[in-house]
């Protein structure tokens, strides 16, 4: 007797397509783990864009990159508004970041991660590729318990109140870049602790949520604002507060974000006005980093670890691999 097993609607980003999502960032992560320490930058992202572009293409959705690789850098992209997938299946947006930190890849720095959100179609903010505001916190703090418009300082205060501790003990992790100067000045002058990364803004996001293992209570600072849609959708699945400002300081970015169907020029965006519905959320390491192991090339065997997460049921998942086949990478 045959037996069909049935999928309600409702689960079946989970069901059918969670595992997906990891082979697509797993197949990302791998082709640019050949390339570390090469120097070479675009031949490392151009390497995760083309395995992630080959993966997301055999997947049974009909899906639209609303949230693409950055014309900022003319680096090689999976543009917004491509289709991918199968054209079967749901309808779904796709957030990718095939190789963030491509610097940390190119020099074989810790960090480096292939990344990428899908959602139900028409969820994600489809954000220009410019620059954003951006402030979060992990989960358990009463709303609003930081405002991305109040001073740094004070937001230390704020969240220092909120822990019952005293500044001293908040640890902020900022982008190290000269225009974040006062902000890392204002952190320290609360007593507070800077944590200062050179690349990496969507882990630096998510370490957030675990403050007990990652030692960072707040993250601050501009950044891309496709990082900062990834973010969101992680913090979406694992809990948090985030809000975000999109930088349009010029008439071309704000022309560019009309069309895109941004009305409000100057909206402060919380995680679900940049995420909403039933969103996954997958990265696997390309270097060794505090969020996760970088690939390693054995003998016989690829190994890849890959966390994913699923918003409606909050469960995030570890996933370690070995792979043994090695042509299904595509590598010479």
């Amino acid at each position: 007797m045959s037996v069909t097993i049935s999928v309600p609607p409702q689960l079946l980003l989970e069901r059918i397509l969670t595992l997906e999502i990891v082979r697509v960032t797993e197949r990302a992560a791998v082709s640019a783990a050949r390339l570390r320490g090469h120097g070479n930058e675009k031949a490392a992202d151009q390497a995760a864009v083309d395995a992630m572009r080959r993966e997301l293409n055999k997947i049974p959705i009909q899906g639209t990159v609303v949230i693409g690789e950055g014309e900022r850098d003319e680096a090689p992209m999976l543009f917004i508004g491509e289709k991918v997938g199968s054209d079967a299946g749901p309808e779904v947006d796709i957030a990718v970041d095939p190789l963030e930190g491509t610097t940390l890849c190119a020099k074989n720095m810790p960090g480096s991660i292939a990344t990428m959100a899908m959602a139900e179609g028409g969820t994600l903010l489809n954000a220009p590729d410019v620059y954003m505001q951006k402030i979060a916190v992990g989960p358990g703090y009463p709303k609003h318990v930081v405002d991305l418009d109040a001073p740094p300082a004070e937001n230390i205060r704020r969240l220092a109140r909120a822990k019952d501790v005293h500044p001293s003990a908040i640890t902020a992790l900022v982008l190290d870049r000269p225009r974040h100067a006062d902000i890392i000045n204002a952190i320290r002058s609360t007593g507070a602790a800077v944590r200062l990364i050179t690349d990496g803004d969507v882990a630096g996001v998510i370490h957030t949520a675990d403050p007990e293992n990652t030692g960072v209570d707040i993250y601050m600072g501009t950044g891309g604002a496709p990082e900062g849609v990834l973010a969101a959708a992680a913090l979406r699945c694992i809990g948090g507060q985030m809000q975000c400002r999109l930088i349009l300081d010029t008439d071309e970015k704000r022309e560019r974000a009309m069309k895109m169907g941004i009305k409000d020029l100057n909206m402060v965006y919380g995680i679900e006005d940049m995420a909403r519905g039933d969103c996954l959320f997958a990265a696997t390491g390309v270097t060794d980093g505090s969020l996760l192991s970088g690939v390693k090339f054995r003998k016989n065997v690829i190994e890849t670890e890959t966390v994913v997460m699923r918003s409606v049921t909050g469960t995030v998942r570890i996933i370690k691999g070995e792979h043994r086949q090695f042509e299904k990478f595509h590598l010479d």
